[in-house]
């Protein structure tokens, strides 16, 4: 039996009318679910077209939030530091009694101490503690004395004893690649040395200070200025 073709107007036309039949048995229901999906769609499409401008480098609207500062405004911390210290260099004292050295030609010895100081900028290896007298002119009425006419004496705290030390006695400056010896003194450290000295009965008589010089001998260099403690003989 030969199937009865209907024609394409009229099916679109039967279609049409089978969907309006449909909505008015259910209207408010569509109606509804239309209305929440329209109030949905906006937000979010707003929050897809923040998402994209932030990402790609636009500035974005979104809201900041009241006394809450933008994580590139956040403070930086800084540890604290301490600045080092001031250089300080070698410090040097020269005391006896009365501030002077008075001797008597035959008589007893005076002692007297040198203080070594030394700051936060160098070691020192061989520091050495040299003593220098110029010639003694006797006073009028005097007979000249014979030979260098002092002893001087240098108190070894190993052994508990006083032991010769050098004293030179002459007007000219002896070159500091000369100078030996000498002990160590590190950063910080004190050293003191104690000293004593007589003048002999067969010497001379007069008045020069002592030259108290202080030698870096492995560098050949004073380390610090000279100190003068005065002197005289009668």
């Amino acid at each position: 039996m030969p199937v009865a073709r209907v024609p394409r107007s009229g099916l679109c036309a039967a279609a049409v009318a089978a969907v309006l039949l449909a909505g008015s048995s259910g209207c408010g229901t569509a109606d509804d679910g239309e209305s929440s999906v329209s109030a949905q769609v906006p937000a979010t499409t707003s929050t897809t077209a923040n998402a994209t401008a932030t990402a790609s480098g636009a500035p974005s609207t979104a809201a900041s939030v009241p006394g809450t500062a933008p994580a590139s405004a956040a403070p930086t911390t800084r540890a604290a530091t301490t600045p080092p210290p001031a250089p300080t260099r070698l410090n040097v004292a020269v005391d006896t009694r009365g501030g002077r050295l008075a001797l008597v030609r035959g008589g007893a010895a005076q002692e007297f101490t040198v203080t070594l100081r030394n700051g936060n900028s160098a070691d020192y290896r061989h520091l050495l503690v040299a003593l220098q007298m110029e010639l003694l002119v006797g006073e009028p009425g005097h007979a000249p004395g014979s030979g260098p006419g002092f002893l001087l004496e240098r108190f070894d705290q190993a052994s508990g004893t006083w032991r010769p030390a050098e004293l030179r006695v002459a007007n000219d400056a002896r070159p500091l690649p000369l100078f030996t010896g000498g002990g160590p003194l590190a950063r910080g450290a004190v050293r003191v040395e104690r000293y004593r000295l007589r003048a002999t009965a067969g010497g001379p008589t007069g008045s020069s200070p002592v030259v108290v010089s202080f030698i870096d001998t492995d560098a050949d260099r004073e380390a610090a200025a000279h100190v003068l403690l005065g002197h005289s003989t009668g």
